[in-house]
């Protein structure tokens, strides 16, 4: 998918691999075929590569709508079924509120009050393994 010197394509959300984890930076509203593109990539990009972790920052994010609520969740449901973890980091308190008067859970999701911080988490915790079993390299 992308690297460093990667350069977004307008429309689409930019995904970074940093190491074993992709960086991904939600800015404003996410619509749903930018999410069911952004979802199709990073599934793709998570078993190409075997990256680890999916490090999501919505600092950029004013309002989580259920949408994007179930979207976050999908995306942590298909990494976990390919051995990689997901954590959101940069979470604004407004954000929490809704996402819980909602009723919404995210489960498999981690959260980190920072990207610094979500980066450190997926380095401390070993992936999740997938449904396949443990990840094996190809020769």
């Amino acid at each position: 998918m992308s690297d460093a010197r990667s350069r977004p394509v307008p429309g689409q959300v930019p995904v970074l691999r940093l190491g074993d984890v992709l960086l991904v930076t939600l800015q404003g509203d996410l619509y749903d075929s930018t999410a069911q593109q952004l979802q199709q990539d990073l599934a793709e990009t998570i078993s190409r590569t075997g990256v680890r972790g999916v490090l999501i920052d919505i600092s950029g994010v004013e309002i989580v709508d259920s949408f994007l609520g179930r979207v976050l969740a999908e995306i942590a449901a298909q990494a976990k079924l390919l051995a990689a973890r997901t954590v959101v980091a940069g979470m604004r308190p407004a954000v929490a509120i809704t996402l819980v008067e909602l009723g919404l859970t995210l489960p498999g999701l981690s959260t980190a009050l920072s990207t610094e911080a979500g980066m450190q988490l997926l380095s401390q915790h070993p992936p999740a393994t997938g449904a396949g079993g443990p990840r094996q390299e190809s020769p």
